[in-house]
């Protein structure tokens, strides 16, 4: 008779834009399955991440930053909706917040959140970046006040430090249950998806503000070749004047997004890759 308990349960991870969720959950992964940049809305939908370890298996959702324009504001009854429909069906849930600033948006989401049934952590993000530490304790005091909590974890995405202590703290939290998915699986998003994700994360993080978010990149063609992979993938935007930033001189900008790219995916797909990039002008780009 087979006596090995297994613990598997989902987790969502949410916050407004910009906090490091995605950088996060690369973290808590230890791959990359989520793009990541300084530009806001980097994340358009909800990636999934799989981690296993032993007998403990966690699903991760890395959810679209909650937005809220300020100056048209939506209503509390969208809101609501909108946050029900991201934590619907999880385990746990992590609030990200940024360490040095508390926003309008952080107050609404947590205004929102503060009856959920499910276990939250709170995770302080970008601690790194603040050079005196006793400064966070009276952030930690107020937000003990405004909602109720499982654990309050100050930590750095970017460095990895204090991400364990997370780990350890939903290991704890995990219901017993079958796991869903061998342990190779790190991802339910395609193979084709990471692809476009890793070159749109390029284009962001090195044009910035000149290129739109909302750029589309489509793979034409994926190829598996003797297991290694031939892509083909196109970038649209909605304007000549932004092809032909991304081209560059001579090719020489769209050169390096393809090769930083390549390179992306390479450690991704464990596999040699052939990247080929083509950019055009579409009416789809709004």
């Amino acid at each position: 008779m087979n006596n090995y308990i297994t613990f598997c349960g989902v987790v969502s991870i949410i916050g407004r834009s910009n906090v490091g969720k995605s950088t996060l959950i690369n973290k808590l992964l230890g791959e990359k399955i989520s793009i990541t940049s300084c530009k806001s809305n980097t994340t358009r939908q909800c990636i999934t991440g799989i981690y296993t370890e032993d007998q403990y298996q966690i699903i991760y959702l890395d959810t679209p930053g909650l937005n809220i324009n300020n100056n048209k504001l939506p209503s509390n009854k969208n809101l609501q909706n909108l946050i029900k429909k991201i934590i619907k069906d999880v385990n746990l849930v992590i609030l990200v917040i940024d360490g040095k600033h508390w926003t309008f948006d952080d107050e609404l989401i947590l205004n929102e959140i503060s009856n959920i049934t499910q276990h939250l952590i709170v995770v302080i993000n970008k601690i790194d970046v603040i050079k005196n530490k006793i400064y966070l304790l009276p952030y930690i005091e107020f937000l003990s006040k405004k909602i109720r909590y499982l654990e309050i974890v100050p930590v750095s995405a970017k460095t990895g430090k204090n991400v364990n202590i997370i780990l350890d703290i939903i290991k704890k939290q995990l219901p017993k249950n079958d796991h869903y998915y061998s342990k190779e699986h790190i991802t339910t998003c395609s193979e084709r998806f990471i692809a476009s994700e890793i070159i749109r994360e390029k284009l962001m993080r090195f044009f910035g503000e000149e290129i739109p978010y909302r750029s589309i990149v489509e793979i034409e063609n994926f190829i598996n070749k003797q297991n290694n992979y031939d892509i083909n993938g196109v970038i649209i935007v909605r304007h000549n004047s932004q092809k032909k930033i991304i081209i560059g001189h001579k090719g020489n900008k769209i050169k390096i997004i393809g090769e930083q790219a390549r390179l992306d995916m390479e450690k991704i797909f464990k596999t040699q890759v052939r990247l080929y990039l083509w950019v055009k002008v579409g009416s789809s780009v709004h």
